[in-house]
């Protein structure tokens, strides 16, 4: 006969045993989880910029003709962003969106190219000297542009520099720095007695190159370029300049993986967060500098062996520079108010740390950028404002003042596009009166308004700004690019944007530049703008 009291006592006891060993199981999962994800040292932190370099040439994006080992490797062994973006794709107003978590608009004279960086502004570095970490870099640093402090002393924006140690590249055009070494004197002098953050910014693929390098010294051949962007002439001298483009990326790739394997010997690779980014697009005609997807569109991945819970994970969603200041502040544990920092406009990186499998919903997000004075040469130092908003792959564009040139006067030699081969080849096409039609596209004058769908038009080429069908798209996206910016005062939609022409130069001489030319003060204005072609002056 069963015993329902004894049954009953020993079914307790048996859910206690089943409770209890339920408990340790949580408890164990719980505590490894915490190790795992939630570690209480704080990471070291390396960033990595390279220099002019989009989203599409790199190996674990697709490329097929740039070969990124290196890139990869930390895709692999964390998460790999499809749809990273700058807010504004030239060097110093890229690289203080970086070192901010604050867009453009809010940067004040940090808007722009080749100024000062405001000094009642505070940036990540800082913030995380505050809060322990040591601080240097090696590379190219914010810039070009000053950064003082209130009194007039210079300050280190992006850390302690270290610069010292060069070796000989393989081209006359790539930087002598030895990034490695360098970088192997700042573990050095820092030791493991507590976090450490590193910006490691390359001078590659910045221009100029040495012209042919792609196939004479990394041995590529043009067959391997499968697509010429739609904007570019499809012609040898265009795909050699793109080789070339692609050697520079390659070869400061490898440098990463040197930096990958230093900190593996020095068993320091477990908790360091390692970023790898660009700063804006290619330097190419219509890509650099401009609004486009190309020039926005930059590469990302990242790891932390200690801190991200699954390998490989891809993320599709929309994320952008404004980001990474959020990141960095949560990962070190470090409070924006207390470091004297403004509030970033991004958010934290750091949830996706703790995600199983890949990030692909329908609705990607929003992305805003926009652009100010990224060169001097028009008339009464304008520069050529726009706004823009991404949205499920449509990109809507506000010029504010489409009747300058986007790129740069003509008769001050385009100056927002780096001389090149691909750039003196649109030139001439105009210029012996061939074909126009890509010079339109890079160097003429735009609507007020442009609207692209880059889900099938990668390149930016078909305008629907005016097509019927898409009046009410275009609507809803101005309209939600506008009250985004209202929200943070920009002073263009106030009606005060010349307040961004009114900033200084880093250098006076660049002041007036097209007047002066224009008064004939100015004779040879290539020996001032070393970075465009004699022969890109009409």
């Amino acid at each position: 006969m069963i015993n329902k009291k004894e049954t009953l006592i020993n079914f307790k006891w048996c859910g206690l045993s089943l409770s209890i060993v339920l408990i340790m199981v949580s408890f164990f999962t719980n505590c490894f989880a915490a190790k795992k994800l939630t570690p209480k040292a704080r990471p070291n932190i390396l960033l990595i910029v390279f220099d002019d370099a989009s989203f599409d040439h790199f190996s674990a994006n697709g490329s097929k003709w740039v070969k990124t080992p290196g890139f990869d490797k930390v895709a692999k062994q964390g998460i790999l962003f499809k749809n990273f973006y700058t807010p504004n794709a030239k060097c110093a107003p890229s690289r203080a969106v970086m070192l901010t978590g604050l867009y453009p608009w809010q940067l004040k004279e940090g808007a722009n190219h080749i100024g000062y960086f405001p000094s009642d502004i505070s940036v990540i570095t800082e913030a995380l000297q505050k809060n322990g970490y040591s601080t240097g870099f090696t590379g190219k640093p914010w810039g070009p542009g000053l950064a003082l402090k209130a009194d007039g002393k210079t300050r280190d924006l992006n850390g302690k520099a270290y610069q010292q140690k060069t070796l000989f590249p393989p081209t006359q055009e790539i930087s002598r720095n030895d990034y490695k070494a360098n970088f192997v004197d700042f573990l050095n002098e820092n030791g493991n007695d507590k976090p450490w953050f590193f910006w490691c910014g390359a001078w590659e693929p910045h221009r100029p190159y040495q012209f042919d390098s792609g196939r004479k010294v990394a041995g590529k051949t043009l067959s391997e370029i499968n697509r010429v962007p739609a904007y570019l002439p499809n012609t040898d001298a265009v795909k050699a300049d793109l080789l070339d483009y692609a050697l520079e990326i390659e070869y400061f790739d490898q440098q990463i993986l040197q930096m990958l394997n230093t900190l593996e010997s020095r068993n320091l690779l477990e908790n360091t967060l390692i970023i790898i980014t660009s700063d804006n697009g290619m330097p190419f005609p219509r890509a650099k500098g401009n609004s486009y997807e190309i020039s926005n569109h930059i590469p990302m991945a990242l790891m932390w062996p200690k801190g991200i819970l699954k390998k490989g994970i891809t993320v599709s969603n929309y994320f952008s520079t404004v980001d990474l200041v959020p990141t960095l502040l949560e990962v070190s544990h470090t409070n924006y108010l207390s470091a004297g920092m403004q509030k970033p406009a991004g958010k934290s990186l750091a949830p996706l740390f703790n995600e199983s499998k890949n990030g692909n919903s329908k609705d990607k997000g929003v992305l805003f950028f926009g652009r100010e004075r990224n060169d001097f040469g028009r008339p009464n130092n304008q520069g050529y404002p726009s706004r823009s908003v991404m949205k499920n792959g449509f990109l809507y564009i506000y010029n504010f003042k489409n009747n300058l040139y986007p790129a740069g006067d003509p008769i001050t030699g385009y100056l927002e596009v780096d001389g090149s081969p691909s750039k003196t080849e649109i030139l001439n096409q105009r210029k012996f009166q061939t074909d126009s039609a890509l010079w339109k596209l890079s160097f003429g004058k735009r609507p007020q308004e442009e609207l692209y769908n880059v889900n099938i038009d990668v390149d930016c080429m078909n305008n629907l700004s005016t097509l019927k069908k898409y009046q009410t798209l275009k609507a809803t996206l101005k309209q939600r690019l506008f009250k985004k910016l209202a929200q943070q005062k920009d002073p263009r939609v106030f009606g005060e944007g010349d307040i961004f022409d009114q900033y200084p130069f880093m250098n006076y001489s660049f002041w007036n530049f097209y007047e002066r030319l224009q008064n004939r003060e100015i004779i040879e204005p290539w020996r001032q703008t070393t970075w465009v072609n004699p022969s890109d002056y009409e």
